[in-house]
C-alpha cells in the first residue's frame, strides 16, 4: 500500500489545564507533569516531524501555555519551516507572552469559548474564564496575530449559536469552528448531560444558516456535523493514519487525539522509536489502513472509500471492538448503541463529571 506523508502534527504538550470542560477530548487518565516529554525530547519530535513531511504543527493540551518552554518549541518549529498554530483557553495569555510567542514565530492562535453569556460559559468550563478569554482575544488582535476561535456545541449551549457567532465576530475572530461534541473521553462520560435532542439540533442548524447569511462575508464559519443524528459516519481523519498524527504528553504517537482510548492497541513512544518508523511501520498506525481489516458490511460497501469505515475510537468505545462498523452507520449491526442513547436522553440528567476533578 502506498503511504502518504502526514500533513499535520498535533503536539499535546501537556494535559494540565485550568479549565474542567465536561466534553474535553483528553483521555480520562490524564498524564501528570512528571510524565511529560522534556524540552529536548519535544525539540527532537518537531525536527523529526519536519523531516517526515509534516507542514503544520498545532500546539495544544490541556493548556499549552503552562509549558514554560513553549516559546522554544515554537521557535524550533518555525526554524523547521512548519506553520505554527497555538490552540489555547487563553488563560495566562498576557501581552508579554503573546509578544514572546510572536517573536518566536507563531503564525496563528485558536481561542476556545464555551458560550455567549459569561455565566453559562463559566459554568460549562468549571472556572471563571469568560472575561479572561475576552481579554485574551483583545490582546491577540492587538498583536496582529490572526485570531481563530472554536466552540464545542452540546445541549447546554446550542440555543446560543447565533449569539456565539456574534460574540466571536465582536471579539475579532477571522474564523470560527462550531464543533458539535464528539462522544469520547470526558464527553462520553457526560453523554447524558451533553447529548441534545434532534429538535434542538435542527433549531441550531437553522440558526447557523441564518448567521451564515448575515455574517458569511465577515467571518469564516465551519459547522462540524453531529454524527449521532446522521445515517452514515464521517470520514474520521480522512482515514486512519493518512492525514495527521498526534504526540501525547508522555510521548506516545497516536493516529488521532482520541485513539489512546483503544485499549486493544499498543502505541509506540518517541522515546523508543523515531517518528518516521512509527508512521510507516508501527502495528498501531497500520492497524486500520486500507480496507483489508474491514468486516462486513463495511468491506463490500461502496461507501468504504468515502468514510473509511468511520471512527475507530467510537467503534471501540461503543462496541468493545475497534474493527466493528461505526455504530453511527445505519447498516451497522451495532446501530442500537447510538439509538439507545438518543432514545434515553434525560433533560434533567445530574451535574457534569468535570474533567480532572
Amino acid at each position: 500500500m502506498q503511504l502518504v506523508l502526514p500533513y499535520a502534527l498535533t503536539a499535546e504538550v501537556t494535559h494540565r489545564c485550568p479549565l474542567h470542560c465536561p466534553y474535553c477530548s483528553n483521555p480520562i487518565e490524564l498524564h501528570r507533569r512528571e510524565n511529560e516529554l522534556s524540552t529536548n525530547e519535544w525539540l527532537s519530535v518537531l525536527k523529526q516531524a519536519a523531516d517526515l513531511g509534516v507542514a503544520q504543527v498545532h500546539f495544544t493540551g490541556g493548556e499549552p501555555l503552562l509549558r514554560q518552554d513553549l516559546e522554544l518549541l515554537v521557535r524550533c518549529a518555525r526554524e523547521a519551516e512548519l506553520y505554527v498554530n497555538l490552540i489555547t483557553s487563553g488563560i495566562g495569555l498576557t501581552e508579554e507572552r503573546i509578544r514572546q510567542l510572536s517573536d518566536a514565530g507563531l503564525d496563528s492562535i485558536q481561542l476556545s469559548v464555551q458560550a455567549a453569556s459569561a455565566n453559562l460559559a463559566d459554568s460549562i468550563a468549571g472556572f471563571q474564564a469568560h472575561e479572561l478569554k475576552r481579554q485574551a482575544a483583545q490582546r491577540i488582535r492587538s498583536s496582529g496575530l490572526p485570531l481563530h476561535m472554536n466552540v464545542v456545541l452540546h445541549r447546554a449551549n446550542l440555543h446560543q449559536v447565533e449569539e456565539m457567532i456574534e460574540l466571536c465576530l465582536e471579539w475579532g475572530a477571522q474564523r470560527l469552528e462550531l464543533a458539535n461534541a464528539q462522544y469520547y473521553g470526558w464527553a462520553l462520560r457526560n453523554v447524558q448531560q451533553l447529548l441534545p435532542r434532534r429538535e434542538q439540533l435542527q433549531e441550531a442548524e437553522a440558526a447557523y444558516s441564518r448567521a451564515l447569511e448575515r455574517f458569511g462575508n465577515q467571518i469564516e464559519l465551519l459547522w462540524i456535523l453531529p454524527d449521532y443524528y446522521e445515517d452514515f459516519p464521517k470520514p474520521c481523519m480522512n482515514g486512519w493514519g493518512k492525514l495527521s498524527l498526534t504526540v501525547a504528553p508522555d510521548g506516545r504517537v497516536l493516529p488521532c487525539t482520541a485513539s489512546s482510548e483503544i485499549r486493544s492497541l499498543s502505541f509506540e513512544n518517541v522515546k523508543e522509536r523515531d517518528l518516521a518508523w512509527i508512521w510507516n511501520h508501527s502495528p498501531s498506525f497500520n492497524a486500520f489502513r486500507g480496507y483489508d481489516w474491514m468486516p462486513e458490511p463495511c468491506h463490500s460497501c461502496e461507501r468504504r472509500e468515502v468514510d473509511y469505515g468511520g471512527c475507530r475510537c467510537q467503534a471501540f468505545l461503543l462496541t468493545g471492538d475497534a474493527r466493528a462498523a461505526d455504530p453511527v452507520c445505519k447498516w451497522s449491526p451495532h446501530r442500537f448503541a447510538i439509538t439507545d442513547r438518543i432514545g434515553s436522553i434525560d433533560d434533567h440528567a445530574p451535574i457534569y463529571t468535570y474533567r480532572g476533578r
